[in-house]
């Protein structure tokens, strides 16, 4: 539905009625509102507040006064990431960027917010004029078109060192997400272009980016956003190299640009961590940690004789755990350990084996005072279940089960 049909008085009206529903997506609450406003309206108002709660827990309050796709939603930059991306462009010197495929408009909320002027572009007609709902008051210019064809029409500084360009391509299918860059919007060979036309340039793609994708000479910078690798940026920028890199917000603790470099196995040592994912997406654990070595050949878990000053010992760049027990993997050595030791609140994490961490805790059975956390890995002498204490636990975590790839 279109963006004045939601927010004219009818429209207003709708989503206020949508909004008091306790869950606007059943057929009880879409019944009820068809009692009140046309059918199609109702429906759209409904899919809208599902969205806008759903998005609380990207863009806080701001979620409520939004138009949202659930694609749009979905491959919406975080603030903080939105943020730190804008503050970037800005500190090498960019006055003018040029947002290609902007979708829902929130990175083109925080270029503008930056002191930026911004052009947004956006193939679809529906998630343009949504865009420009949610960039009212920001002073940003919507463009609804295929970025190939309007990019030659809004260059005229470009090459001045002041105009930068931001593309975020379209990555899903009917499929969903899609490394097939034949299948990417604007198309693959358009977007590389991007990165040698201009002075700055930022072109941000999912965390799992495979590396044969990164042109040469260009600096790929994964973004951790409280602990969850986010995205990959392929960057031009003034002054910076090539190579890979990571930002850790919302701290902004950088590490790199460097080649990759791995770490070796070895024997399973006092200590165990868990790397920031980010590092592990853009291979550069041995950069943050090369006091660790791997636990086994081709796994995330990394162990340790001693906790180094400034990496994992206080909270950088991963997470620490103490090890306390070495334990036989199999269900009837956990189940038993889980009884004798009275352990209720049980925390299951693994790493490259097949089993799910929530069915094994339920199987297991726990019951009692008491709380642990198991990482179940492979090792140096074969698959160990790991009885460890969490050194530097996240904030606001608790128990439950982790399954980590």
């Amino acid at each position: 539905m279109d963006a004045e049909r939601l927010t004219d008085p009818d429209g207003q009206r709708a989503l206020a009625l949508a909004a008091q529903q306790s869950d606007p997506g059943s057929l009880a609450a879409a019944a009820a509102l068809r009692r009140e406003v046309d059918p199609d309206l109702a429906a759209a108002a409904l899919t809208q507040v599902v969205l806008r709660r759903r998005a609380r827990a990207k863009f806080g309050a701001a979620a409520e006064g939004m138009l949202l796709t659930a694609d749009g939603l979905e491959q919406a930059t975080r603030p903080d990431v939105a943020t730190w991306r804008a503050e970037r462009f800005a500190a090498a010197g960019v006055r003018r960027v040029i947002d290609l495929g902007c979708g829902l408009g929130s990175d083109a909320v925080a270029f503008c917010e930056a002191g930026l002027e911004v052009v947004a572009v956006e193939h679809d007609p529906t998630t343009a004029a949504y865009a420009r709902h949610n960039l009212i008051g920001h002073g940003a210019t919507v463009v609804t078109g295929d970025a190939r064809m309007i990019l030659p029409t809004v260059m005229d500084r470009a090459g001045s060192g002041e105009v930068g360009v931001y593309c975020d391509p379209a990555r899903r299918t009917d499929r969903g997400r899609t490394w097939r860059v034949d299948q990417f919007s604007p198309p693959w060979d358009f977007v590389v272009s991007l990165l040698g036309g201009f002075d700055a340039a930022c072109i941000k793609l999912g965390p799992g980016l495979p590396f044969d994708l990164i042109p040469a000479g260009v600096e790929a910078r994964w973004v951790s956003h409280r602990g969850d690798p986010v995205e990959v940026g392929l960057w031009r920028l003034p002054g910076v190299a090539g190579g890979r890199a990571v930002t850790r917000l919302p701290d902004a603790a950088d590490l790199g640009p460097a080649e990759p470099a791995d770490l070796p196995a070895g024997e399973l040592g006092a200590f165990v961590v868990e790397p920031d994912g980010a590092l592990l997406r853009a291979g550069l654990v041995a950069l943050a940690h090369p006091h660790c070595r791997r636990v086994a050949p081709g796994v995330g878990y990394l162990t340790c004789d001693h906790l180094a000053s400034g990496t994992a010992a206080s909270g950088l760049w991963g997470t620490a755990f103490e090890v306390l027990e070495v334990l036989d993997p199999g269900e009837r050595t956990l189940r038993r350990w889980v009884r004798e030791n009275a352990i209720g609140t049980l925390e299951i994490k693994k790493r490259a084996v097949d089993l799910d961490p929530a069915l094994l805790r339920r199987r297991l059975k726990p019951a009692g005072p008491r709380a642990a956390t198991i990482i179940i890995t492979p090792t140096a002498r074969g698959t160990r279940a790991l009885v460890v204490r969490r050194i530097d636990p996240p904030a606001g975590g608790g128990a439950g089960s982790t399954d980590s790839p």
